[in-house]
């Protein structure tokens, strides 16, 4: 199951969220060259959107040449992806995190605050990740 997120509110198209943290994932090794993606069917569900939704981040994903498609058995991640450097990491965290601390301050909470509501997050994440993954090697 891959672990991504929408958000409605964001301003951003929630196709282009999809593709965004979908190369991440690829690019970060993730998920890994050949790997079969979610059907489109199966990552609607999970994150209740419309499949077309995920039809239009896969054919972006595909167009880029990150993903490609084989007939009749799904949609997989392709050999030829490189992975983002340390540098590139950083700089999309940092991007990512300066957003967040403007939003923080400007809703009041402290450095400690923040840090502590990353905290819980980063916990949360990794007991929904060892769920998961207990439950795919059960299946």
């Amino acid at each position: 199951m891959l672990h991504l997120t929408v958000s409605q509110g964001d301003g951003t198209p929630i196709y282009a969220q999809l593709v965004h943290q979908i190369k991440a994932l690829i690019a970060t090794g993730r998920l890994k060259p050949d790997e079969e993606m979610p059907s489109v069917r199966q990552l609607a569900q999970q994150l209740v959107l419309n499949p077309n939704t995920v039809v239009r981040a896969y054919r972006e994903l595909e167009a880029e040449g990150l993903v490609y498609k084989k007939r009749g058995s799904g949609t997989f991640v392709s050999a030829e992806v490189t992975p983002y450097t340390d540098e590139v990491c950083r700089r999309i965290l940092g991007e990512r995190m300066e957003a967040l601390v403007v939003e923080s301050v400007n809703m009041g909470y402290s450095e400690a605050q923040l840090v502590d509501l990353l905290g819980e997050k980063w916990q949360a994440f990794q007991q929904t990740k060892i769920t998961d993954e207990g439950e795919s090697s059960r299946g």
